[in-house]
């Protein structure tokens, strides 16, 4: 038994005391050698979670001491929860509810020990009884005892002043305290800071959560909003670096900038054959390209030719180690992020138009029905005949007139690493030829993807927004990029080179990095499929694919598709890199790796080098001059768990980047006579307001409900509207409106929208909402379900969602007592007269109007209804 399981299975015994690491390894009869390897094991566990420290520097199994240990994330308004860290035996554990006055000194993303607790701890139960449903008020619930490791050692955010003191407001809204630093004329920092500045500030010690946070100035990025400061603050704050250290500059700079014929020794020659990338109209480095051959009248060849990047970036190198670090390029809006220098990534190794290049090739090919029957590999050399935009490929596969293809204009020079010629300088046969072949590469990835899905492959692509900048950097206009056919047509090629080289991988069982997506948790999918009945749409169980696959189609039609989708979306596991073929849910595979992409992912070199391998060791083809270096199992899973931590910070500093963008893009907006109108939908209705989605680029914002200034608009009881009290007006879930921006808060970072003053009399009506059994807007609802709060999740939110104005229900809760007393009262004295004819006895009945203050306004629901609902909500 290793070390480790030897220190877990002592701290699991029933009779275990907490023992410090002497008494470890006494209790464990460690010799002087094995104690060297105690500290190692012990900082091991520790940062996993599998044990923790407690007082007296004594160790034990956290749930032992029903403690727990994780990562915190915030909420913007202080509260947060935990994320605990996960063990084999419990992979997917809950999340912990903490209160905002129970996370002591942690800041958003630190690693923290919690104390676990059935109830908020700190908190009386009668403080709990009236808050309103949602996942912040549901346990389990915990308290931050100590700070295990900080996320951060400084923050970026904008240089403030008080009257007495400077401080640093933090940029990223979830970590809630400002930072207390010295005056900027101390910092030594040239050109000295100045309120409005971005800067940088390194943190001191936090020991008192009623003391704010203080630091020192390290850095001065810029003024606040610039772009230049914007993107500075985004690399800073996930340590991103556009500069490379100059020992990798230097071997860079020693790699050729053209193909030798010495290289081109074991490669088959196909720079003949007929080639060309497609590729976005920003593309900056391009690294797959496709061609299409004949071998005899009965069969098609299709070649799928990846940059073979192994050729220049060898293992042990300066260049090697760099990449690794990096892990992945990031695409941050307007600039890319490389991982290897651009030399490289924008020269040798991108497959530019008219340039020999060194690649690594899959060829399939196909029958006349379009199946596949052969897979063959090789190292090769290629030369591509053009660079298309996912545009002019379109406009080709769906135009038989050359000339809608040739009116196209190339994207700006700044936007791209390469433009390639413009169509309207080809000839009428090479751009003829260009068409033929794109709709013959369509035939089969059309039928690939049919099939594909038939198998049960989830469709969870989604539109996206391209924010483009103009040449200072600046936000300039907003594309929705639509996964048309051309997107596809690369798509399903790419899928089907990543599944082959998997496959032969995984036979010939050679060490590699896979890319895995789980299976999703059943409790995920059950969550979901009640989720989804909220929306009137019922589905049976989504642990069978077949249900899940169904459910997608449904919401492909939904006005609400890519809130829902998301929501699909979130209730699926993160894909991830594993040295083990464990398949992909997502994409219903067995098989599946990354090939096809080296210039920007770490993970498709190695994959290639391991490539180099099987075609020596395995196909028997000729070996290149240096084949690279070999991995073993224990490499390749450390690889993996390495790459996907670099591409999680990858994917958050590039959300970032969009975020800041778009408060950019709308800020501009405030200055144009006249307001762009946008078109929105309606994806959530609260009694404050409304929040939209616009439809051309996917941004979310809210309008106020101050904002509406015709009416006096109220929730309607079940949450799905906002009814104008005096002309009825209603704006739903699902309904499509016309706004413009009426407020930017870069700080906060929210966008607030207005009605347009004029509104489109044929906006489309919402045909699919939230299943709502309330009685139509302006009548009256049914005593049984009036009152009743609102079912629906909230976020961390103070705002109410119950019908009708709070102020109403105070004054009912006043006003209760003496109501029921005057309608009591009246009976005693009916019945202290029984001698009275039965039409005065009626009397009493009749005068029950001091009961008024529960009739006074119609709209609100009278005082007797009222009761039962605050009775239950006891």
């Amino acid at each position: 038994m290793k070390l480790r399981e030897r220190i877990i299975a002592l701290l699991q015994q029933a009779d275990y005391a907490p023992l410090d690491k002497s008494g470890i390894a006494a209790e464990l009869g460690l010799g002087k050698k094995e104690r060297r390897n105690l500290d190692y094991e012990v900082r091991l566990l520790l940062a996993t979670g599998d044990i923790i420290r407690i007082k007296g520097d004594r160790f034990a199994i956290p749930k032992d001491v029903d403690l727990v240990t994780g990562t915190i994330k915030f909420r913007q308004k202080g509260s947060a929860i935990l994320i605990p860290d996960a063990k084999k035996s419990d992979p997917n554990p809950k999340a912990i509810q903490i209160n905002a006055e129970d996370t002591s000194v942690a800041m958003h993303d630190d690693k923290v020990v919690v104390r676990i607790a059935d109830a908020p701890p700190n908190q009386p139960i009668w403080k709990n009884r009236n808050k309103k449903p949602g996942p912040q008020n549901e346990g389990p619930f915990g308290r931050v005892i100590r700070i295990q490791k900080r996320a951060r050692e400084t923050v970026v955010g904008t240089l403030c002043k008080t009257r007495f003191f400077h401080y640093v407001a933090p940029d990223d809204p979830r970590i809630i305290h400002d930072i207390y630093v010295p005056p900027p004329e101390e910092s030594g920092l040239k050109p000295v800071p100045v309120v409005g500045d971005k800067v940088v500030a390194k943190l001191h010690e936090w020991e008192q959560r009623h003391v704010n946070p203080e630091g020192e100035l390290i850095a001065n990025l810029g003024k606040t909003h610039e772009p230049q400061a914007e993107l500075m603050a985004v690399l800073h704050k996930y340590n991103l670096n556009t500069e490379f250290p100059p020992e990798v500059m230097k071997e860079a700079e020693a790699v050729p900038d053209k193909v030798s014929k010495n290289q081109l020794k074991g490669r088959r020659d196909l720079r003949k054959a007929f080639t060309f990338t497609i590729d976005p109209d920003d593309a900056k480095d391009f690294d797959d390209a496709i061609s299409l051959e004949y071998p005899d009248n009965k069969h098609t060849r299709v070649g799928i030719h990846i940059a073979d990047v192994a050729a220049y970036v060898r293992g042990g190198t300066q260049l090697d180690k760099e990449a690794f670090e990096r892990g992945n390029s990031t695409y941050l809006v307007g600039i890319v992020i490389p991982m290897l220098p651009r030399s490289l990534s924008n020269g040798i190794c991108s497959l530019v138009e008219d340039e020999d290049r060194l690649t690594k090739s899959v060829f399939v090919t196909f029958d006349k029905k379009g199946e596949i029957v052969d897979v063959d590999y090789a190292n090769t050399v290629i030369r591509s005949n053009k660079r298309l935009t996912y545009k002019q490929a379109y406009a080709l596969l769906k135009n038989d007139d050359l000339q809608v293809a040739r009116d196209l204009k190339l994207p700006p020079s700044h936007q791209t690493g390469s433009t390639g010629r413009a169509l309207n300088t080809l000839s009428d046969e090479e751009l003829g030829k260009l068409q033929k072949s794109i709709r013959e590469l369509w035939h089969f990835a059309s039928k690939l993807r049919a099939a594909r899905f038939k198998k049960g492959s989830l469709n969870l692509d989604m539109e996206e927004t391209k924010i483009f900048v103009d040449e200072k950097g600046y936000a300039d206009r907003l594309e929705k990029i639509h996964n048309d056919e051309s997107h596809q047509l690369i798509e399903e090629y790419m899928l089907l080179a990543n599944e082959c080289v998997a496959r032969e991988m995984k036979r010939n069982r050679l060490p590699c990095i896979y890319r895995v997506h789980d299976d999703p948790d059943e409790e995920r999918l059950n969550d979901l499929r009640e989720y989804m009945a909220t929306w009137g749409i019922e589905t049976s169980d989504l642990n069978n694919r077949a249900e899940l696959v169904k459910l997608l189609e449904t919401l492909s039609a939904h006005p609400q598709s890519r809130l829902l989708r998301t929501q699909v979306l979130r209730s699926l596991k993160k894909a991830c890199y594993k040295s083990t073929p464990d398949g992909h849910y997502g994409l219903c595979k067995n098989d599946y790796l990354h090939f096809t992409s080296p210039i920007r992912r770490y993970s498709d070199l190695v994959t290639h080098r391991v490539f180099n391998h099987f075609l020596d060791k395995v196909r028997g083809e000729p070996a290149l001059a240096e084949p690279g270096p070999r991995y073993n199992a224990s490499k390749a899973a450390s690889i993996a768990e390495h790459l996907s931590h670099t591409e999680v910070n990858s994917v958050e500093a590039e959300r970032e980047s969009v975020k800041v963008k778009l408060l950019e893009f709308f800020e501009r907006e405030l200055d144009k006579k006249p307001q762009t109108a946008f078109d929105a939908i309606i994806t959530e209705v609260r009694n404050h307001g409304m929040f939209i989605e616009l439809k051309e680029s996917s941004a979310f914002g809210m309008v106020h409900i101050s904002a509406l200034r015709d009416d006096l608009y109220r929730l309607n009881a079940s949450g799905t509207a906002l009814i104008g009290r005096k002309k009825k007006n209603a704006y739903s879930l699902g309904q499509t409106i016309q706004v413009e921006v009426h407020k930017v808060d870069r700080f906060k970072r929210q966008v607030d929208f207005r009605l347009c003053a004029k509104q489109r009399a044929d906006n489309p009506k919402p045909k699919i909402m939230p299943m709502d059994t309330s009685a139509p807007a302006g009548k009256p609802k049914p005593p049984e379900t009036r009152g009743k709060p609102s079912r629906r999740k909230g976020n961390d939110s103070d705002e109410t969602t119950q019908p009708g104005p709070k102020k109403f229900y105070r004054k009912q809760k006043k006003s209760k007592k003496p109501s029921r007393s005057a309608s009591s009262a009246r009976p005693k004295k009916a019945a202290a007269k029984p001698a009275q004819p039965a039409p005065k006895a009626a009397k009493p009945a009749k005068a029950a109007k001091p009961a008024r203050p529960a009739k006074a306004t119609k709209t609100a629901p009278p005082a007797k209804t009222a009761k039962p609902a605050r009775k239950r909500n006891r």
